[in-house]
């Protein structure tokens, strides 16, 4: 089972930038493909992006694509989210999730495991 912990989020102004981050422990991270999803006030979780074992290859919701850069460090177990140009629709609370292959965790078929989550706030 790998542990997740979120961290980064905040309140930013339109237009603004946040980096958040993921710790993983537990099993093995490096063997799993790593992802981002949010889920704003009334609406169902959705995908954000997601990056390979080997940090390439990575995929980007469109909404998001060209603002948000998803990476990860091995060696520190860690999974970054730079997010920049952030607009109101941005806000949300960011989960971090793990999973076998690079389809178990975009279609969530197979989520290893869910952070409990950073709020980004995005004022307009």
């Amino acid at each position: 089972q790998v542990q997740l912990v979120e961290s980064g989020g905040g309140l930013v102004q339109a237009g603004g930038s946040l980096r958040l981050s993921c710790v993983a422990s537990g099993r093995t991270f490096s063997n799993d493909v790593m992802g981002w999803f949010r889920q704003a006030p009334g609406k169902e979780r959705e995908f954000v992006a997601a990056v390979s074992w080997s940090g390439y290859p990575t995929v980007y919701a469109d909404s998001v694509k060209g603002r948000f850069t998803i990476s990860r460090d091995n060696a520190k177990n860690t999974v970054y989210l730079p997010m920049n140009s952030l607009t109101p629709e941005d806000t949300a609370v960011y989960y971090c999730a793990a999973a076998p292959t690079m389809r178990d965790l975009i279609t969530t078929t197979h989520i290893r495991s869910w952070g409990q989550g950073t709020q980004v706030t995005v004022s307009s």
